[in-house]
């Protein structure tokens, strides 16, 4: 590949796109010890309400607990709402991948993720998931020529 290469594309951020980004990026683990923090806070709220201490504070560390185990339990709904709430869903984004990473632009987005911040690259089925310093990042092959994802494979 020449060190020249550019691509350009736009697309939605919809419920399709946010969905395959956490599919694809978010491996769901509903064994009970994802469930342990959550029947902590049940425990002790438990205990304080048998123990007379404070009735609204037992309630409330129990009530803690539920929406613990609520939040493991319907991981993906919860975040793919978070997603169509933010001012982004339902935009379009330009999106370029160049010599010097891949940038995403839109009335909401402008960032820029380079390729030497970027740690691990992994190539899912559906996309590419890049592993940074703060996070990950998706980016669906849906939207990408075969040019463009060769030149993201040689940048493993």
């Amino acid at each position: 590949m020449t060190s020249s290469f550019r691509y350009t594309t736009q697309f939605i951020l919809d419920k399709p796109y946010y969905s395959e980004c956490f599919d694809q990026s978010v491996s769901l683990d509903h064994s009970m010890k994802r469930y342990s923090k959550a029947g902590i806070f049940v425990a002790i709220g438990t205990i304080l309400l048998l123990t007379g201490a404070n009735n609204y504070a037992s309630w409330f560390i129990i009530g803690l607990g539920v929406l613990e185990a609520l939040s493991v339990k319907f991981k993906r709904p919860w975040w793919l709402l978070r997603q169509m709430w933010s001012r982004a869903a339902g935009n379009e984004v330009e999106l370029t991948i160049d010599e010097n990473g891949i940038a995403t632009k839109s009335a909401y987005i402008d960032s820029i993720i380079a390729w030497t911040d970027i740690y691990r690259l992994k190539e899912t089925e559906q996309g590419f998931l890049f592993t940074l310093e703060r996070g990950q990042s998706y980016l669906s092959k849906r939207y990408l020529d075969q040019q463009a994802c060769e030149y993201i494979r040689s940048k493993q």
